[in-house]
């Protein structure tokens, strides 16, 4: 599982951002919380997955058109919910047990876990408003 090289949305250095650790990523200069948006494959899932925070799993594929309007958004969400949310790509195409393990037949689907759990799923391309209500929700519970 790689890491990914993200800029700090607080200060603008760039971070190594693991896509698993116990914790959450923090900027090395300033300390401000990362967003944390890793992609993950079949072999790295449960890694990608075993944190304390909210995780929101896009189930997505490079030649979905909704997948693409929508990965934008779940980028702000990353940002806007830093230290607090967890997005990890799956490309169905490349991960088709992470694919059957959340019963994705229709893509974009997003899927929320809070401890591990399900809390929510969605099919389909939605607005930020709404995801943004869906996060909220679930950092509530």
């Amino acid at each position: 599982m790689a890491a990914s090289i993200r800029p700090c949305p607080s200060c603008g250095t760039k971070n190594r951002v693991p896509a698993a650790a116990a914790g959450r990523p923090r900027c090395a200069t300033c300390k401000a919380d990362l967003p944390w948006l890793v992609e993950a494959t079949d072999s790295d899932l449960a890694e990608a997955l075993d944190t304390a925070q909210v995780v929101l799993v896009d189930l997505w594929a490079p030649w979905c058109g909704p997948c693409r309007m929508v990965a934008p958004v779940l980028e702000s969400l990353a940002v806007t919910y830093a230290g607090s949310l967890k997005v990890v790509k799956v490309n169905v195409d490349e991960a088709p047990a992470a694919a059957a393990r959340f019963q994705a037949q229709s893509i974009p689907t997003l899927v929320v876990l809070k401890d591990g759990e399900v809390v929510e799923r969605v099919v389909g391309a939605q607005p930020e408003p709404v995801l943004n209500r869906i996060v909220t929700a679930a950092l509530a519970r």
